[in-house]
């Protein structure tokens, strides 16, 4: 049976991430996975991924944002490959909604800079975006979309380089712990380790059954939409944009290929079982929805669909990411229920895991997203 110092299970954003940062750190580590890096079945894919400061979701988050930034432009230098695009960030709302209040609460707490438009000056500024008649934007600069699978696979090419061994083709059986190491059942082979991470994406609450914390697993669309006006192209000034509206929260991208303006709804989802199973076709519901958004908010853009995908969010009980060492075993460390707004954080998350099996702690400010907090005991399956 091989034998790691650590072991990490699930090399997607979170996993590929941790395997770099443990073996930057001299540690022989063995990231296991189900698929390949930058595989389609789970949550880290589909070319893009917002990243922000002002976080609307709450304060606590802009010190590990802070931090992000910092690691991915130190992995865009390792790995020569341009990961990060700043085209900014344009957020719209109601005053006394959750986005943009959120957004300015944040950007208070931690002297973040923003510009507050108007509906004309986002008319002016950024031609192509309506602000409905009661609703507010903001603007955030230092804002902009990460290349998901790039990412993805820029993590996990460092940490081989750094000496990682990844496995792909095995599925994951179970895990076992106690004060000496940690071993791991495959549906092929058996591995041991003297500690263990889990970064399992839609797959973590079997992983993480024991603990009682009930994670709900949901399918999510991403939308590609044909457009030939120019005010939606990133090469031409447009930003990622993020709505509150009376139909809920949709986001998107300016276009950045021939696929067109990728749009996809932040809210609502189907629940669904083991992802590997799900069907993954379209669903009428939600076609409608964003088609309507773009009629109302991005009338430039066309209703011809060009690309279709199918992402997961793995949610918490509070909508909050869960990371921390196991209660139980203190070699053992997890991140999960990421909520669907967890890629950006992915480059500290790898490096908060390491910390936490390497050193039992970490210096980020990660206490607000602690497994035993009274939040994550809702019963809500």
């Amino acid at each position: 049976m091989s034998t790691y110092d650590v072991i990490v299970l699930g090399t997607g954003g979170v996993g590929s991430a941790a395997a770099f940062h443990l073996a930057r750190r001299g540690a022989s580590v063995l990231g296991l996975d189900r698929f390949p890096g930058g595989h389609a079945n789970g949550s880290s894919h589909g070319e893009t991924r917002i990243i922000r400061k002002a976080y609307f979701e709450h304060p606590d988050y802009v010190p590990l944002l802070n931090r992000t930034y910092e690691l991915w432009a130190e992995l865009e230098q390792r790995s020569s490959g341009k990961l990060y695009h700043e085209v900014g960030l344009i957020e719209v709302g109601p005053p006394d909604g959750v986005v943009v209040p959120g957004v300015l609460a944040s950007a208070r707490q931690h002297q973040l800079r923003l510009d507050e438009l108007t509906d004309r000056e986002v008319a002016e500024r950024f031609p192509g975006f309506v602000v409905p008649a009661g609703s507010v934007a903001v603007f955030e600069r230092r804002a902009g979309f990460l290349l998901v699978e790039r990412c993805v696979l820029a993590h996990l090419a460092e940490a081989t380089k750094c000496g990682a061994e990844l496995r792909t083709g095995e599925t994951i059986r179970d895990w076992q712990a106690n004060a000496t190491g940690v071993t791991v059942r495959t549906d092929t082979d058996m591995y041991s380790a003297r500690k263990l991470v889990i970064a399992a994406g839609a797959w973590a609450g079997d992983l993480l059954n024991e603990l009682g914390i009930k994670l709900r697993v949901l399918r999510k669309h991403l939308h590609w939409y044909a457009c030939d006006d120019a005010r939606y192209r990133a090469d031409h000034g447009c930003p990622a944009f993020f709505y509150e509206t009376p139909a809920g929260y949709l986001y998107g991208f300016p276009q950045i290929d021939e696929y067109g303006v990728k749009v996809a709804d932040h809210s609502g989802g189907t629940w669904v079982g083991d992802p590997l199973t799900d069907d993954k076709s379209t669903e009428p519901r939600d076609v409608e929805r964003v088609e309507h958004f773009l009629r109302e908010y991005l009338p430039g853009v066309s209703t011809k669909s060009q690309r279709h995908a199918v992402c997961y969010y793995t949610m918490s009980p509070d909508e909050h990411f869960i990371v921390d060492r196991h209660p139980d075993h203190d070699n053992v460390a997890f991140a999960a229920g990421l909520s669907g707004h967890g890629f950006k954080f992915t480059s500290v998350l790898g490096e908060v895991l390491a910390d936490l099996v390497a050193d039992g702690t970490t210096r980020h400010p990660i206490g607000f997203l602690g497994c035993q907090r009274a939040s994550l005991n809702a019963n809500w399956l």
